[in-house]
């Protein structure tokens, strides 16, 4: 696509972490192999939601054929998920160019006072562990006053998750079970030291089984890559050099610094291009150089096959999107699956589209964010999976919502949704068709199902220990097999 704008004034728009965007522009030749993958070209079926179309709106903002306010309701609408990098034929970096627009856009969009403080809110708790939990307790407090918040808490607590929350305090050392094959720094990040623990347990425990030390620095915080997606780039930056900071003088000491959270992962990643201009930035690039995925770690360094199940189990990897796209991890969560005998590992239907979650897009764009859980939700249950296998916080949260009490796929395939089905592609039952009588709700007693969701160690962890195959009484089938 031909343009007006230098890179060097591309850059002066944009700042130094721009390189690549005029590259993304030029590139793009409009022939519309991303559209099938975005998610939210594939709900609204409208062009300026859509890669090529953004990517339009983006160039005519910063040649000065349109005002930003025109752009932004497209823009904030994309999830930022790179599924279009990974179709497009001409090797867009959609991303190099959405960034430091985003980060332009936060500098000179009109003050909106309640969209400023809210997000503030939002990250200033999510990047703390220790306020995450605490606020997160007095929300499950506040449930049943939930219906007189605003939409957008009010979506944030429907992805808390039931349990009362309590932060697990990590081992800084765990020395490997016999030989030691490698020695590893395991990023704690923010979110998933209150949420999910248990996978950063896991991993642990699967790491030290393959032969490997794992230490975990204590004075780390969050990665950055939440502020950085919504175009906060000033705090993410200071989070980068902070972690830095801590990370860099170790570094060289381990074999890799791994993380289990694809969100973290791709946000370490950034980090040469948030500290471009900075005095950490050759250390940044050693950090990255030395970061990897604990999937992929573990497929070079190569793990001891567990016990052959006593019960078949299948199980339906959703990828994360900043694990396949931005990353490109996509076989190694299968192989490490796949080592396990008795397991079956299925596929889902649009493996590449996103589940919604995105760092702060449920709260940010709450209705898409719904939409596009909903419709992930029926892929994965369509599978006939038992459970489902994923590598992102956000999106085991994402993904425990929308499947909690979901259909299993007969129902969709006798025809019980119709007319209890709001609409061709929503699982969800509407009242007025019960109260009818068109639907019946004794229907949903027989056929409920509940579709656990795991992360790739967690499956792992489960499967050398032997209780992979069994439910909570350690003697049912696993939970999301559906009885007759």
């Amino acid at each position: 696509m031909r343009h007006q704008l230098s890179e060097q004034e591309l850059l002066a728009k944009l700042g130094s972490a721009s390189t690549g965007a005029a590259q993304a522009i030029e590139r793009c030749v409009h022939c519309g192999f991303c559209l099938a993958t975005c998610p939210t070209y594939s709900e609204l079926a409208d062009e300026a939601d859509s890669p090529r179309g953004r990517i339009v709106l983006m160039k005519s903002v910063l040649e000065g054929e349109i005002e930003l306010e025109q752009a932004l309701p497209h823009v904030d609408g994309c999830l930022g998920c790179l599924a279009c990098e990974s179709s497009c034929p001409s090797g867009v970096e959609y991303g190099a160019l959405l960034g430091p627009f985003r980060e332009l856009a936060e500098r000179e969009r009109a003050p909106d006072r309640g969209r400023s403080r809210m997000r503030q809110l939002m990250l200033s708790t999510l990047e703390s562990p220790k306020r995450l939990l605490w606020l997160t307790r007095l929300a499950q407090l506040s449930r049943p006053f939930a219906r007189v918040l605003p939409e957008s808490l009010r979506s944030s607590m429907d992805l808390l998750p039931r349990a009362w929350p309590r932060r697990c305090n990590l081992p800084g050392l765990s020395e490997p079970l016999g030989e030691r094959r490698a020695r590893v720094l395991l990023f704690p990040g923010c979110v998933q030291q209150v949420f999910e623990s248990d996978v950063h347990l896991a991993t642990i425990e699967v790491l030290t089984r393959c032969g490997v030390e794992v230490t975990v620095p204590s004075d780390t915080g969050c990665c950055g890559a939440l502020a950085a997606h919504v175009g906060e780039v000033d705090r993410a930056r200071v989070l980068a050099k902070r972690n830095v900071a801590a990370l860099r003088p170790a570094v060289d000491d381990f074999d890799a610094v791994l993380t289990n959270v694809a969100g973290c992962g791709s946000g370490l990643a950034e980090y040469p291009r948030w500290l471009a201009d900075s005095a950490h930035a050759e250390d940044a690039n050693a950090l990255v150089a030395k970061s990897q995925d604990v999937s992929s770690f573990l497929c070079e360094l190569g793990i001891p096959q567990p016990a052959e199940l006593a019960r078949p189990v299948s199980v339906v990897v959703q990828d994360a999107c900043h694990l396949r796209h931005a990353q490109g991890v996509i076989s190694a969560p299968r192989e490490l699956l796949q080592r396990i005998p008795g397991l079956e590992v299925c596929e889902p239907r649009e493996p590449e589209v996103c589940c919604g979650s995105a760092g702060l897009y449920n709260v940010e764009q709450p209705e898409m964010a719904f939409r596009l859980g909903r419709r992930k939700a029926r892929k994965l249950v369509d599978s006939g999976a038992d459970m489902v296998v994923t590598g992102n916080v956000g999106c085991m949260l994402q993904l425990q919502r929308h499947l909690e009490g979901h259909f299993t796929s007969s129902e969709h395939d006798s025809g019980v949704g119709e007319g209890g089905l709001s609409d061709a592609s929503n699982p969800l039952i509407r009242l007025d068709a019960i109260e009818s009588g068109a639907f019946d709700v004794s229907v949903l007693h027989s056929r409920r199902t509940t579709m656990p969701v795991r992360h790739t160690m967690q499956v792992l962890r489960d499967a050398y220990r032997g209780v992979l195959d069994r439910g909570p009484d350690r003697g049912d089938p696993p939970p999301g097999r559906r009885q007759s």
